[in-house]
């Protein structure tokens, strides 16, 4: 019975860490999710879920592979943004992935020696530093967040993935410019959004060791319920949801949109995911303008 007994003290411990065993663990966490609940299917036996916490506060979180050291996804809440040039912040890493202790921030990279078990459990600044064909692609990016907190949380390397640099600088870009203009006009409420990738063993090796998996494809879906049922109606079909999809290489690394279930139908072939896969809780289903006891008259 002695080990009952020190079974809440030890949930609630966990409770004030940045790596969780629930997402709904620390509060406010969940508010980077859809209805508060995380995309299902995945199955992560060995993946860890990152309450993302900068200056004592949760900003977004992240599905984190600490094998492949990369993250599978990150979810955050679109704010609403003039997407002016990026502001220099300091890179970051997640203390919480080696040791559950401290007060669950994420943490400047120090400037002398980093101790080796940060190292083994996910990706450090000299993984990227000699490598020329990829750049530090944001998960959640910078220009998706407003204040300088929210911002500076996204240069964390938990929200990082190895991305070609034709790809990231252009096709890719292009597209999160594109979603920031597209929810800034016409998402009314709150959008919720998770971008993610998929791998197939390709690696950034460091002292010949496999180090950083590098994404194949590299996927986003959004999700408002509350957006602007006068827009025009070729901006109309893409609420309350969408998604897209591309290749991430050198050539042939086109954005394609996409509904979010044809997105699914594609991650049920390419990521390690059961059938009940699914991005949003209920398919971000639009809730209905019309009171319950009208409903019934449409």
């Amino acid at each position: 019975m002695r080990g009952c007994r020190n079974v809440p003290r030890q949930a609630n411990y966990l409770s004030l860490a940045t790596v969780v065993q629930d997402f709904n663990h620390v509060e406010r966490c969940k508010d980077s999710l859809y209805m508060g609940t995380p995309p299902r299917g995945i199955i992560d036996n060995r993946l860890k879920k990152i309450c993302q916490r900068y200056a004592d506060k949760p900003r977004f979180v992240t599905l984190y592979d600490p094998h492949k050291r990369i993250p599978v996804y990150s979810a955050y809440t679109f704010k609403k943004t003039e997407g002016d040039s990026r502001v220099d912040y300091p890179w970051m890493y997640e203390p919480q992935l080696a040791e559950i202790d401290g007060n669950g921030n994420m943490m400047p990279f120090p400037t002398g020696y980093l101790h080796m078990k940060f190292e083994d459990s996910q990706a450090v600044l000299d993984d990227y530093s000699d490598v020329v064909l990829y750049e530090r692609g944001h998960l959640n990016p910078d220009q998706h967040q407003s204040t300088p907190h929210d911002r500076a949380a996204t240069y964390t390397l938990t929200n990082v993935v190895p991305e070609i640099r034709e790809f990231n600088i252009g096709p890719w870009r292009e597209y999160e410019e594109r979603i920031r203009v597209r929810l800034n006009n016409f998402c009314r409420g709150t959008a919720y959004i998770v971008t993610g990738v998929t791998t197939r063993g390709n690696t950034i090796r460091r002292n010949n060791q496999d180090r950083v998996a590098i994404p194949e494809d590299v996927w986003s879906a959004y999700c408002c319920t509350e957006y602007d049922r006068n827009s025009p109606h070729d901006v109309r079909i893409l609420f309350p949801s969408h998604a897209a999809l591309a290749k991430n290489s050198k050539e042939g690394n086109s954005v394609h949109e996409m509904t979010v279930q044809e997105l699914e139908m594609f991650l049920k072939n390419h990521m390690d995911v059961d059938q009940n896969l699914q991005i949003f809780y209920d398919n971000c289903v639009s809730p209905s303008p019309l009171p319950l006891y009208l409903q019934h008259t449409i």
